[in-house]
């Protein structure tokens, strides 16, 4: 796209679940490379310590509220005159791993309705509503980029948390269908897609568990040298897959043939 071929110097970006994990990790990375980041985090006291330990801005922002999405992107038009940038992270587990839930069946039947509207909320609305508020601004900021943070289980089946696997195969999805038609205002849309990433989504203990039966754990910051690749790459729509000492991978899905109907996000029939 190009929008950021000469770096970030001088871009402005909205990072969400920014406070801790991946969020903090890009949120870092932009700043060092001369963004000026606006931290978004529904936990006020991390985020605002995260804020002022990188020297960024920091917005309250439940990320499943629209009225909330409106006004936050109208303050950042406010006080910084443009977005060129959004990273769309926010998001959490049906329950909040443990290590017993790699050993346990997932019981549908137990799930409290709560913990699925809150999941949905955060993790597709949190996109949905994102990716709608920010749009409109980051094109008359002459374009940029969105980078959704999905999950390697938007791909693939992750029996431990069905919920959250159905929450990011959505936001896997929307990505993929909305490409194309931000591409033609300027701007490129991507997800990165990690495996596990030692982030407080996580249970104390849960990273250790899972490397003991050889599950291989990723460090935020490896995530956030992902989104900064999608962010700066010259195509659109792309599904940047994210292993534990690997470089960010493009995802391909085989294609449905027969159908009649663009198949991939710059418009190409199956």
């Amino acid at each position: 796209m190009g929008r950021f071929d000469e770096g970030f110097e001088g871009c402005v970006a909205l990072v969400t679940g920014g406070g801790s994990g991946i969020g903090r990790a890009t949120a870092e990375r932009l700043t060092g490379a001369g963004a000026r980041v606006v931290l978004a985090d529904l936990d006020e006291s991390r985020g605002k310590q995260a804020a002022k330990a990188l020297g960024t801005d920091f917005v309250t922002l439940d990320v499943g509220d629209p009225d909330a999405w409106r006004e936050v992107v109208s303050n950042i038009d406010r006080s910084h005159g443009a977005l060129h940038l959004a990273h769309l992270n926010a998001g959490i587990m049906t329950y909040r791993a443990s290590g017993e839930e790699l050993a346990r069946p997932f019981e549908l039947g137990d799930l409290p309705d709560e913990n699925y509207r809150r999941l949905m909320a955060t993790n597709l609305d949190g996109v949905v509503f994102g990716m709608r508020a920010t749009a409109p601004l980051i094109e008359r900021s002459g374009g940029g980029a969105i980078v959704a943070t999905a999950s390697t289980a938007g791909v693939v089946p992750f029996a431990m948390d069905p919920i959250y696997t159905a929450s990011k195969h959505a936001v896997v999805g929307f990505v993929r269908s909305m490409a194309p038609w931000l591409v033609a205002r300027g701007i490129a849309c991507h997800a990165v897609l990690p495996g596990v990433v030692d982030t407080n989504i996580l249970a104390e203990g849960f990273a250790d568990k899972a490397r003991e039966i050889g599950i291989p754990v990723i460090a935020p910051d490896q995530i956030a040298d992902a989104v900064v690749h999608a962010a700066r790459h010259e195509t659109t729509g792309g599904l940047w897959i994210c292993v534990a000492g690997k470089a960010p991978y493009a995802y391909e899905f085989e294609p449905v043939r027969g159908l009649g109907v663009p198949a991939k996000s710059n418009g190409e029939r199956a």
